[in-house]
């Protein structure tokens, strides 16, 4: 009987005991692969080591550990991945989400067929309950697989990070090979992540069935720590710098694209300011960061949408909704965009 290929799973829980069993379960139930689950208790101050002992007294394939002190989430997904792990492949997911039916299976077949893939993601479905999972198509599975320069160029292009987290396996050898999170990038360090895979390894996407559920509520850190529009915007700067700092052998163009595209998101969170009436001084600030980021910013069509707008008060935008005809536009293109995410894992 051929051997199952294998898949260490890391989940970090602070104060998600209430959430820990429907993940843990996601996971064990996966076909055609043989997994291990370790849970990190981040020192948590519900009753997460209680749920945690249960879960691994009703299946030894359930390993945990609970911290001490807490250690904060980098640290603890650093702790699962590069000290635990050690099966074909690593998932690193949060005590709030879930795989999807058969996730695995699928990745670990593009992983078999294409031996230079480091890392393969997925559809990810955002749901709030877990009682009522959202129903989602199902098409036939499908896969595609870019070479890791190819997948880098096409996010410096957008500028976006097109993967949520939980979709995601890596090759274990892979990962370790080049490391853990960085403490120093708490809110982008996942698409630091991405693109340093990226760098040393082909990427591979599996599309028509949901690769994973991302909890979506109030106390996850996307609605919490890191829901500021300037952590967003310095971060993923930082990021794109730091990848072309690592890797010089990347074209000189793709800094002034990747800058260009941040200073256009800027500016038209400038602009939505202005048409709802929304001025309290961020909108400087924007500009600011849009100008240091892309001096040239006469080139852009935001830039030239603000000029329009500082012609107006904003209470006459907000209640005449004068430029509506511009944002419904950027909103057919940002819809399509996800379109192409959602169904191509690509921006």
């Amino acid at each position: 009987m051929p051997t199952l290929p294998t898949v260490d799973v890391v989940i970090p829980c602070y104060n998600y005991a209430h959430f820990l069993p429907a993940c843990v379960r996601s996971v064990l139930d996966q076909p055609g692969v043989d997994v291990r689950v370790l849970v990190i208790d981040d020192t948590s101050s519900d009753n997460t080591p209680e749920v945690m002992a249960e879960l691994m007294a009703a299946d030894k394939r359930v390993e945990g550990r609970r911290h001490e002190v807490n250690k904060g989430h980098i640290a603890t997904y650093n702790e699962g991945l590069l000290e635990w792990a050690s099966a074909d492949y690593t998932v690193l997911l949060s005590a709030d989400d879930l795989l999807a039916p058969g996730a695995l299976q699928r990745a670990a077949g593009v992983f078999e067929q294409n031996p230079d893939v480091g890392m393969v993601y997925g559809r990810v479905v955002y749901y709030s309950d877990h009682n009522a999972l959202p129903k989602v198509t199902q098409l036939p599975t499908r896969s595609r697989v870019w070479r890791g320069d190819e997948w880098i160029e096409n996010r410096f292009r957008s500028s976006r990070n097109v993967i949520s987290s939980p979709e995601v396996v890596v090759r274990t050898k892979v990962q370790q090979k080049v490391g853990g999170y960085r403490a120093d990038l708490p809110h982008a360090g996942d698409l630091e992540m991405w693109l340093r895979i990226a760098a040393v390894s082909d990427i591979g996407y599996v599309s028509g069935k949901p690769a994973a559920y991302y909890r979506v509520h109030e106390n996850s850190m996307m609605r919490t720590t890191f829901k500021s529009v300037f952590a967003d915007l310095e971060q993923r700067r930082d990021v794109f710098d730091l990848v072309l700092e690592q890797n010089p052998g990347l074209p000189a163009r793709l800094k002034p694209l990747v800058r260009k595209s941040i200073a256009g998101d800027a500016l038209w969170r400038a602009v939505r300011l202005h048409d709802r009436d929304q001025l309290d001084g961020t909108e400087k600030e924007l500009l600011d960061f849009a100008r240091e980021t892309y001096p040239a910013l006469e080139e852009l069509p935001e830039y030239r949408a603000l000029l329009r707008r500082q012609k107006f008060s904003p209470s006459f935008l907000s209640r005449t909704q004068l430029f509506l005809a511009p944002h419904a536009y950027k909103r057919a293109k940002l819809w399509a965009g996800t379109q192409r995410w959602k169904w191509r894992g690509e921006w």
